[in-house]
């Protein structure tokens, strides 16, 4: 226990160290943090060089195991409990895991140490394949690729939901010009779209970008006095409306609409398209890249199978 309450008050003083100036209180502090450590000398393993915190059985937890978790802004009241609770959970588990060993059944054992090598296994070669991908990897698509993927399975993207395209705006509810903001937005030629970004910092919301569809669930969260039950009344082709309500006066020109089961436009779901493209390149390069080694490895005489001797 006094080793426990040592390897304690050595990251109390490390935290302390982070916080100080390189002043004398430092080196006195380096001074009692050397003798205090000196106690646990018994302890420490030659064949590693590094100073444990705890043991159980032969297996042992070190202070720099520990130390890389602990924040630099930690108190060292923080800190002596962090280290305490670390090391007893770290003991509960060492400690169940030696009953288990013991008490398991030895079929239950050799099940698990299987999966245990399975996973190491999985882990290591799918790392290696992410890496070779990301190292060989094109996420280059060009507009041909998205135009034929998108011509070809364009009715697997029917929609699920209504689309809009607007322009939008959201005005103070004493907003002295609306008359003449109305009526360019309506217009929105080249000289109201410059008049109305020059003056957009009086508006609340503003949306300009009428290319753009966008889910009308979108338009209903932008515009709170519309919901899904007047929605239809309002989001039309052509269709410009005014709704108001305490936070301000909502104008919008609706420029198109798509609706529930319509093929979704190519630039809406053209995200979607890349990813899948993307998704398939990667797995033809690692069904490649299995194929090439399994072929190497079979020339070097790295890799044979035998034939089954019944």
């Amino acid at each position: 226990m006094p080793c426990l309450t040592s390897c304690i008050s050595y990251f109390c003083a490390m935290n302390f160290l982070k916080r100080q100036l390189k002043s004398a209180s430092c080196c006195l502090a380096l001074i009692v943090l050397f003798f205090s450590l000196s106690s646990c000398d018994s302890l420490l393993k030659q064949d590693t060089g590094k100073a444990p915190l705890a043991r159980v059985g032969d297996t042992y937890l070190y202070k720099e195991d520990v130390s890389q978790l602990l924040g630099d802004n930690i108190s060292e009241q923080d800190s002596a409990s962090f280290v305490t609770n670390y090391i007893n959970n770290w003991a509960t588990k060492q400690l169940l895991l030696e009953k288990a060993k013991i008490n398991l059944p030895e079929e239950k054992l050799a099940n698990f140490e299987q999966l245990v090598a399975d996973y190491r296994t999985d882990l290591y070669t799918r790392a290696y394949k992410e890496a070779l991908v990301q190292q060989a990897e094109d996420t280059t698509i060009s507009s041909e690729e998205l135009e034929g993927f998108y011509e070809k399975e364009k009715e697997n993207f029917k929609l699920k939901e209504k689309l809009v395209k607007l322009r939008f705006i959201q005005l103070p509810t004493q907003f002295m010009n609306k008359t003449d903001v109305i009526d360019r937005l309506k217009r929105f030629n080249e000289e109201d779209r410059s008049y109305l970004d020059s003056i957009g910092v009086q508006f609340k919301k503003l949306n300009f970008n009428d290319s753009l569809w966008v889910p009308a669930s979108r338009v209903i969260e932008e515009i709170p006095p519309m919901n899904y039950d007047n929605e239809d009344r309002y989001l039309k082709k052509s269709q410009f409306f005014e709704l108001e309500d305490a936070m301000g006066v909502y104008l919008a020109k609706v420029l198109g609409v798509l609706q529930v089961n319509d093929i979704a436009p190519l630039n809406y779901i053209e995200p979607t398209i890349r990813q899948v493209l993307l998704n398939r390149r990667k797995l033809d390069y690692i069904r490649k890249l299995e194929t090439e080694i399994i072929d190497e490895a079979t020339k070097e005489n790295e890799f044979e199978v035998y034939e089954n001797q019944n």
